[in-house]
């Protein structure tokens, strides 16, 4: 059993930059991959970055790549998310999740409740 709860979410203007963090708690939560996942309104959930449990791999949706930075410190039991050069279309809800894999699945075992992100023009 792991429990996810995110901070960090906030309003900035575009350009701008804001850090996500995820604390993850229970039994051996160092064991599972994790990462995250956004929701705009009127989309579907889509997949924005996820992290090995190794740390050694990183993985980006093409949206966001060269601009996000997923990492996570396992001693912390915690993963960030660096978001840079925010733009509009970026705005929505962010779930970090958490998968019994050694990459995050489509289908996560584990959702956090979710930070709100919203970029401004």
């Amino acid at each position: 059993q792991v429990q996810l709860v995110e901070s960090g979410g906030g309003l900035v203007q575009a350009g701008g930059s804001l850090r996500l963090s995820c604390a993850a708690s229970g039994r051996t939560s160092s064991s599972y991959a994790m990462g995250w996942f956004r929701q705009a309104p009127g989309k579907e959930r889509e997949f924005v970055a996820d992290i090995t449990i190794s740390g050694f791999r990183t993985y980006y949706a093409d949206s966001v790549k060269g601009r996000f930075t997923i990492s996570r410190d396992n001693a912390k039991n915690t993963v960030y998310l660096q978001m840079n050069s925010l733009k509009p279309e970026d705005t929505a809800v962010y779930y970090c999740a958490a998968d019994r894999k050694i990459r995050l699945g489509s289908t996560p075992d584990y959702w956090g409740q979710g930070t709100q992100v919203t970029v401004s023009s």
